[in-house]
């Protein structure tokens, strides 16, 4: 008779992970007002950020990665330092600092 496979348990996260997740959305946070007074300083938040979820490997969630330039990592907002485009069933976003251009389906 062949052994039969015990069900695994869900693994639960390390306590680190849930730490660099709530770091990720603070610093997102603290981008968001930082970058009217001082954008370069919005720029450095978002670097650390992503810093952080490189080093702990957690994901910066979807609407969070929207607002981050892949190209020269500048953290964007609409009428300031990128363009939004509607192109038929995409969302255009144009990062003005260097010209990068994400496009982002919808329906």
């Amino acid at each position: 008779m062949a052994d039969r496979k015990k069900k695994k348990e869900p693994q639960r996260k390390p306590f680190n992970v849930d730490m660099a997740e709530e770091r990720i959305q603070r610093l997102f946070e603290l981008a968001e007002k930082a970058y009217l007074q001082k954008p370069d300083l919005a720029d450095r938040y978002v670097d650390i950020a992503r810093r952080i979820s490189m080093r702990h490997r957690v994901g910066i969630p979807g609407d969070l990665k929207k607002k981050v330039c892949k190209k020269c990592g500048s953290y964007l907002v609409p009428g300031e330092n990128c363009r939004v485009r509607l192109d038929g069933s995409r969302i255009l976003i144009t990062c003005l600092k260097c010209g990068a251009v994400k496009r982002y389906p919808y329906k």
